[in-house]
C-alpha cells in the first residue's frame, strides 16, 4: 500500500502539469486543501468600491426588518374587505407598503445612527444594530442624511395620497417620525430609559395597520379590539428581539423589560402579551370556522410553548417570530377568503 502511494505521489509530481485536477481524488468531488485545480490559486472575492458601499447600505438597511412592518399593514388592508362586499385594491396595498418600507428605511437608519456611540460587535439575525458605523462601511453623517431622506419621502408620499382624498395619512407620518424620536432620540430617548416597549406597540401595531386599512377603505373606522391586540402583539416582539441583546444593552445602560426584570422573566412576559393577543383576536372570529381560527390557535400553542426557553434567547426569538407572523398574516387570510 506504502508503495502504490509513494507511486501515485509520484505521478503527480511527474503529471500535474498536464492533469485537469492535481489530484485524482478531487476528480471524484473530494474537497482537501491540497485538491486545487493546476495554476488556480484561492482568493477572497474582490469588490468594487461601489459594491463594497452598496453592500454596507443593504447591511444599513436591515431587509429581515421589514418582517415587523409589512404583515401590520397586510393585515389592516384585508381587514378593511372584511364583511364587506369588495375585493383588496392591490395598487392602494401597494402605496401602504411603499409607505411602511420608506418608514422601515426611516426607523433603521435612524436607530444606528442614535446608537453610535453604544453599539457593539454583538449582533444576530433579530437583534443589535447592522454594525455599519462601528466597522467604518458608513460614517455617521451619510447615515443621518440617509435619515433626513427617508423622512422626507415619506412626508411627501404621505401629501400625494392626502392630495388624492386620503388627508390622514399626514396624520400617520406625523405619528411615526414623532414615536421614532421619542424611540430613539434625546432627550427622550425611551428606548434606553424604558418604555420602548410601549412605542413599538403603538408604531407596528396600531399605526400601521390604520395605514392598510385606512388606504383600502377611506376611513378609520377599525375595531378597537382589533388595534388592542395589535398592540400587545407588536410590544410583545418588541420584548422578545431585546433577549438575546441583554448583556449589551446592560453594559450601554439600555433599560429595556430584559434588562430590568432579566431574561427568563422578560420572555414569560412577550409571551403573556402575545398569547393574549390571540385570544383577542379569536374573540372576533370564533364562531367563524376558517383557517384564522386555525392559525391563532398554533401561534397560541407557540406564544406559550416559547416562555419556556426564555433562557435559550436566539431560540424564543425564533419562535416567538413565526408565531406573530401567523397571526398577521393568518388573520389577513381569513379576512379575504372566509
Amino acid at each position: 500500500m506504502a508503495i502504490l502511494l509513494a507511486q501515485a505521489s509520484d505521478f503527480r509530481s511527474a503529471r500535474g502539469a498536464s492533469l485537469p485536477f492535481a489530484s485524482l481524488d478531487s476528480a471524484f468531488g473530494f474537497t482537501f486543501d491540497w485538491a486545487i485545480p493546476v495554476g488556480i490559486a484561492r482568493r477572497a472575492p474582490s469588490y468594487t468600491p461601489a459594491m463594497t458601499t452598496l453592500r454596507a447600505w443593504v447591511r444599513a438597511a436591515r431587509p429581515l426588518a421589514q418582517g415587523n412592518i409589512a404583515p401590520p399593514i397586510v393585515f389592516g388592508a384585508a381587514l378593511a374587505c372584511a364583511n364587506e362586499d369588495r375585493s383588496l385594491r392591490l395598487v392602494m396595498l401597494a402605496l401602504a407598503l411603499a409607505f411602511g418600507l420608506l418608514d422601515h428605511l426611516l426607523i433603521v437608519f435612524t436607530n444606528d445612527y442614535a446608537d453610535r456611540d453604544h453599539d457593539t460587535d454583538h449582533r444576530t439575525f433579530a437583534s443589535g444594530g447592522s454594525g455599519v458605523l462601528q466597522s467604518g462601511a458608513l460614517k455617521p453623517p451619510a447615515l443621518r442624511r440617509a435619515a433626513w431622506a427617508m423622512a422626507l419621502a415619506l412626508l411627501a408620499l404621505s401629501t400625494a395620497l392626502a392630495a388624492f382624498s386620503f388627508p390622514w395619512m399626514l396624520a400617520a407620518w406625523l405619528a411615526a417620525c414623532v414615536l421614532l424620536v421619542l424611540y430613539s432620540l434625546p432627550p427622550f430617548a425611551f428606548s434606553y430609559r424604558g418604555g420602548g416597549e410601549l412605542l413599538q406597540g403603538l408604531g407596528v401595531g396600531v399605526v400601521l395597520p390604520l395605514v392598510g386599512f385606512y388606504l383600502q377603505r377611506g376611513t378609520l373606522a377599525i375595531p378597537t379590539s382589533d388595534l388592542i391586540a395589535g398592540f400587545l402583539l407588536a410590544a410583545s416582539g418588541n420584548i422578545a428581539t431585546a433577549l438575546p441583546d441583554v448583556q449589551a444593552d446592560r453594559a450601554a445602560d439600555k433599560r429595556t423589560l430584559a434588562v430590568f426584570i432579566e431574561r427568563r422573566a422578560a420572555g414569560m412576559v412577550a409571551s403573556f402579551l402575545g398569547a393574549t393577543a390571540t385570544v383577542v383576536f379569536f374573540a372576533r372570529i370564533a364562531s367563524e370556522e376558517t383557517i384564522g381560527g386555525i392559525a391563532l390557535g398554533v401561534a397560541f400553542i407557540v406564544f406559550v410553548g416559547a416562555g419556556a426557553l426564555g433562557r435559550r434567547a436566539l431560540a424564543y426569538v425564533v419562535m416567538h417570530g413565526a408565531a406573530t407572523q401567523l397571526v398577521w398574516l393568518g388573520l389577513a387570510a381569513h379576512w379575504l377568503w372566509s
